[in-house]
């Protein structure tokens, strides 16, 4: 985590705003992310208070990441046809599934199996989200804004929590799920359509706005090859790169074992750890992400100042330490100042792995890596699904305990394996 010497110039709250696409994307991202979170929290809600079964939470919240195993094919199409017209693609399909469970929810047809098939259907796409619209933001944005304009594209995922938290809450709590589910489906078509603005046509020039690439040469042809060759190249880029391998690794581990906890598990805290109701939950879901978004904001002004990977490592284990420290409290009084500061921790430890990723990779490869980078959001699966065995037999603490206790050592093993391309001031990772 040690300070950079390179100037932090071009690294502001509104230095990625003077590129006319990027004001286009980042309302788009932070209207999909909105719709996200609001959807997580009333579907969550809605499963463990139907089934009364902490194991069909953890199958709703594992569902959401089965497509994972397809991000690399998304960021195949992205690198071929453009990140815009496959974000755009996909922020269309979340809207028609969102309106179809407003229409069941209006006709009172909603059922726990229904619930779950949709969110099957959704988790077959959703997780790509975050890699192809990150792989937009490499694309449009100069290298030397890139940290400034990761962090701020951060806050839309980390203002989204606080949003959706409260809102998707008292919505359904005060107005049912039809209403709730209504302002899921306006967000989504707003998204969809501020995407496509994205990168489009400028009506007084009749051009296109150049992104980095292309202003700072030729970009590559566009490959004829098989969709499995490309994603072949991709996945032995990674393989012959150490840096690369080492923070895929890195970020599985965190998908393993702080992601269930942060997020797939907070309706259990607060129903039966916490003996409290979904405004409850709200509340402490809110916390978490006011601390991420205040991560973001401290990203945007001193990111450039930290090696990324030496950040990556140092604030990724901050943020296990915090959470096995949430783990042994009992009230939400004692538990949401300690996701306040978890969610500080997790954004500064997560923003370099993109920001270093993007940087350190061949614009060719550019949306592939994104799609792999993506693919190991798919530790969460195998962490949710364990945790809930775990928490039936052990209890939530001793569960999170042990998650937070493997993760911060295993972190330790990473950074002394590739401390060559991980610690090393002069390393790649850290340029």
């Amino acid at each position: 985590m040690s300070v950079n010497g390179d100037s932090a110039s071009g690294n502001s709250l509104l230095t990625p705003f003077r590129v006319r696409s990027f004001r286009y994307q980042w309302p788009a991202d932070l209207a999909t992310s909105w719709a996200f979170e609001m959807e997580i929290l009333i579907l969550g809600w809605y499963v463990l208070v139907e089934t009364k079964s902490v194991f069909m939470l953890t199958v709703f919240a594992s569902l959401q990441y089965i497509g994972t195993l397809l991000s690399p094919m998304f960021g195949v199409a992205g690198d071929r046809i453009g990140q815009r017209t496959v974000l755009t693609a996909m922020r269309i399909f979340y809207a028609s599934l969102a309106t179809v469970l407003m229409v069941m929810a209006f006709a009172d047809a909603v059922t726990p199996t229904r619930v779950l098939i949709i969110a099957a259907l959704l988790g077959l796409v959703r997780p790509s989200d975050i890699g192809v619209r990150t792989a937009m933001v490499g694309d449009i944005m100069p290298p030397r804004h890139l940290m400034a304009a990761m962090s701020v594209q951060r806050t839309t995922q980390d203002s989204a929590r606080i949003t959706g938290a409260l809102t998707g809450a008292g919505m359904v709590a005060t107005l049912g799920m039809g209403p709730a589910y209504a302002v899921v489906v306006a967000f989504y078509i707003t998204s969809s359509m501020l995407t496509w603005r994205a990168g489009q046509v400028h009506k007084q020039t009749g051009q296109r706005e150049a992104t980095a690439g292309e202003a700072n040469g030729p970009k590559p042809a566009t490959s004829h090859a098989h969709p499995l060759k490309d994603l072949r190249e991709g996945l032995g880029y990674v393989w012959r790169t150490p840096h690369l391998l080492a923070v895929m690794l890195f970020a599985f581990l965190l998908n393993v074992t702080a992601f269930p906890l942060f997020n797939g598990l907070m309706p259990y805290v607060a129903k039966h750890v916490y003996l409290a109701d979904q405004t409850t939950l709200g509340t402490m879901v809110a916390a978490s992400a006011g601390g991420a978004l205040t991560g973001s904001l401290l990203m945007t002004r001193f990111g450039n100042r930290f090696t990324p990977a030496r950040a990556m490592l140092g604030f990724g284990a901050a943020w296990l330490g915090m959470l096995l420290l949430f783990a042994q409290t009992t009230t939400p009084d004692a538990g949401r100042p300690l996701l306040f500061i978890a969610g500080i921790f997790q954004t500064m430890g997560l923003i370099p792995i993109n920001t270093l990723l993007i940087r350190s990779t061949d614009a060719r490869y550019r949306g592939r890596i994104m799609g792999i980078r993506m693919l190991v959001i798919y530790g969460n699966l195998p962490g949710l699904l364990l945790a809930g065995p775990f928490i039936a037999h052990y209890g939530y603490a001793a569960m999170a305990s042990t998650y937070s206790i493997f993760g911060i050592a295993v972190i330790a093993w990473i950074g002394w394996h590739w401390r060559r391309h991980l610690w090393h001031r002069a390393a790649v990772a850290n340029g």
